[in-house]
């Protein structure tokens, strides 16, 4: 279980909530084609047709195990308050840092799950999401990556 889930709820921010119902989406697209395809080569009874018939069951199970996970997580997931205390960062959060060269870096502390820091979602389960929970506005955050200590200032927590 993770550090943001409390009994058994996964908090998901909109974008993550959207993006998980996107994937069963098109994992159900994806299994209904499968099953079709698979019954248009039962048709067939042609030895050759053997092989690719394991292949497309293979297949078929893959998708059935994915969907019921993802459709697991659904079940168990709720999307972010909305309201939150704007005063320490925390799941949901979005910071505004400033580096030591004055570049400012804003980021949304998501779960796991929807972590994507090149679309400026990291985890809070990530070096730089653990230094950040229960900081400040004008605190300095600091953590180190490989050989190399990072240190940056929060200026703003929306």
């Amino acid at each position: 279980m993770s550090t943001t889930q409390t009994e058994n709820t996964l908090l998901l921010s909109k974008k993550g909530m959207k993006e998980l119902k996107k994937s069963i989406a098109n994992l159900e697209h994806d299994l209904h084609r499968a099953r079709q395809n698979l019954r248009e080569l039962e048709k067939t009874t042609g030895h050759d047709d053997r092989f690719e018939r394991i292949e497309k069951l293979s297949l078929l199970e893959n998708l059935e195990a994915e969907l019921t996970d993802k459709q697991l997580i659904l079940s168990t997931a709720k999307l972010l308050p909305t309201k939150r205390a704007r005063l320490q960062v925390a799941i949901g959060s979005v910071v505004d840092l400033i580096d030591q060269q004055g570049r400012l870096f804003r980021y949304t502390i998501v779960d796991s799950l929807e972590a994507n820091p090149s679309d400026g979602r990291i985890s809070i389960a990530s070096p730089l999401g653990k230094s950040l929970v229960g900081k400040t506005a004008r605190d300095f955050v600091e953590w180190s990556s490989g050989m190399r200590a990072n240190r940056l200032q929060l200026i703003r927590i929306l």
